[in-house]
């Protein structure tokens, strides 16, 4: 490898989209399920905020509990 290639290859990809949410809505209540959903979108308490990676499977957490969350 040359150091070009040394250097993109450890340069963190800034070019990255990102997509921020916050809780809106209390968990009570809901399913299971959907608590999990929300806990692995690194959110806890109402009005929560977490800015995550913009990849699909990101894209369809949030549209699973998109009753309890808002995208900033």
């Amino acid at each position: 490898m040359t150091t070009k290639e040394v250097k993109q290859a450890a340069a963190p990809a800034a070019s990255k989209s990102t997509v921020s949410i916050k809780l809106v809505r209390s968990v009570n209540g809901t399913r299971e399920s959907h608590r999990a959903t929300v806990r692995g979108l690194g959110l806890r308490k109402l009005n929560s905020e977490s800015t995550l990676e913009d990849t699909p499977a990101v894209r369809g957490m949030i549209n699973k509990v998109s009753y309890l969350v808002k995208v900033l």
